[in-house]
């Protein structure tokens, strides 16, 4: 083995134990703070463990972002050396990665890039508040690892309502959006949907002159501004008026979260059913999309895939 860990403890590393053969290239993934840099540290002889061996049978290279990439020696550590390079350096350091691993040496990449570590990786460990949480094939890893990232993201907004920032407001002023609401599967607020999974919008009016027919609709658009989905209570068949001054309405739209995870923006609007706006707040609310698989495109269809086999060869 190139290197060895033996029930290594250096906070916040607890009790860790792995090891990376010669001719091997293993991404180490978590979230900040999980005991990646202390892990190469260990590995480079700049730090000593409180508890537990670290075994190594080469002198290893650390390099990090700001490093040139001499990418040389029998052990090599990679602490998120590739994240600022441009595409040629990268490509360049690919092709070097992989002359190495050819060549007998052996790579411990730390990087948040998914893509980059199931492309070089013979392996992945993922460190969990600075335990061993997963190793082995790196796809397989790293989809537990983006479920693990997915739950983490639902949680963490959870309770919270995303602030009211509208880029652009305008109207007559007959009535005014008081609240804008994503609201999750248990119509709490939270700033994060889970894919897949009933969600809500809730907006409140009040109106501050009668209005004899209000309209009140929202917009779910990209980050870039591409329109994702929008409706109104006239398209959903739902009259609003007359309303008079002094009067406040909860309007909210419930649907499936049918979209794929990414950053995107909600605009809502109170208007006249000939389109005079009453109050228009342009990308009020910004909201993410989490998934615990990675998904292309903008609408989750959900695809369910078989296959069907013919003309098989015949069995001599």
């Amino acid at each position: 083995m190139a290197i060895e860990f033996r029930e290594v403890s250096a906070p916040p590393l607890e009790r860790f134990s792995a090891a990376a053969p010669d001719g091997a290239v293993i991404g180490i993934i978590g979230e900040t703070g999980a005991g990646q840099g202390v892990l190469l540290r260990l590995a480079a002889g700049f730090e000593r463990p409180v508890a537990g061996q670290v075994r190594v049978t080469a002198p290893a290279r650390l390099l990090g972002p700001a490093d040139p990439l001499e990418l040389d020696g029998a052990l090599l550590l990679l602490d998120h050396a590739l994240a600022q390079r441009d595409a040629l350096e990268r490509a360049r350091a690919t092709v070097a990665i992989e002359r190495l691993r050819r060549a007998g040496s052996t790579v411990l990449l730390v990087s948040n890039e998914e893509e980059l570590l199931a492309q070089l990786c013979d392996e992945v460990w993922w460190l969990d508040q600075g335990r061993l949480a997963g190793r082995g094939d790196p796809r397989e890893v790293l989809a537990r690892y983006r479920r693990h990232v997915a739950r983490r993201l639902v949680a963490w907004g959870a309770g919270e309502p995303a602030p009211l920032a509208p880029a652009l407001r305008r109207g007559d002023g007959r009535a005014r959006i008081l609240s804008l609401e994503t609201l999750d599967e248990n119509v709490r607020p939270t700033q994060v949907w889970h894919s897949g999974r009933p969600v809500s919008v809730a907006v409140k009016v009040r109106f501050e002159r009668a209005v004899a027919d209000p309209v009140v609709g929202i917009m779910i658009r990209t980050r870039i501004g591409f329109e994702v989905y929008g409706t109104n209570t006239e398209l959903e068949g739902l009259p609003l008026g007359p309303c008079q001054a002094g009067e406040t309405l909860r309007v909210t739209f419930c649907f499936p979260c049918d979209l794929c995870p990414r950053e995107y923006t909600l605009t809502a609007a109170s208007h006249d059913p000939d389109g005079v706006w009453h109050d228009w707040l342009e990308d009020a609310v910004a909201f993410t999309v989490a998934d615990e698989r990675y998904t292309a495109g903008v609408a989750n269809l959900r695809a369910r895939v078989s296959v069907e086999r013919t003309n098989q060869p015949e069995t001599p």
